[in-house]
């Protein structure tokens, strides 16, 4: 079994439209494989669904229609592969305040 949401319609280019909808997926279909099927543009909306952990994505338009098709795909294979090790690497949860990430505690404030 494969589940395979389409991140916008068919050839629209338009990246992942509903992002709540497909990072939500992971966690209702945890053992399952995801693959992203539709609506992929640009080689960062590989990489922003990979990060989400889906497993693959399937493309045409934005290959078949780029100005250097071998480049293209050169670009979203290397998207894909970034997106999937920052999943795999446990990337930080946005917040909405700051929060330092290097102890204070026993170092000069002022010099």
């Amino acid at each position: 079994k494969v589940l395979m949401p389409w991140c916008a319609p068919i050839g629209s280019a338009l990246g992942p439209v509903n992002m709540t909808a497909l990072r939500s997926m992971r966690g209702y279909f945890p053992g399952v494989p995801l693959i992203v099927d539709a609506g992929l543009g640009r080689p960062s909306h590989a990489a922003t669904v990979m990060e989400l952990g889906f497993d693959a994505v399937l493309l045409n338009t934005a290959v078949a229609k780029a100005a250097y098709p071998v480049g293209m795909a050169r670009a979203f294979g290397k998207a894909v592969d970034a997106g999937r090790e920052a999943f795999s690497s446990g990337m930080l949860e946005p917040r909405d305040v700051a929060v330092p990430s290097t102890p204070m505690v026993g170092r000069a404030v002022f010099s």
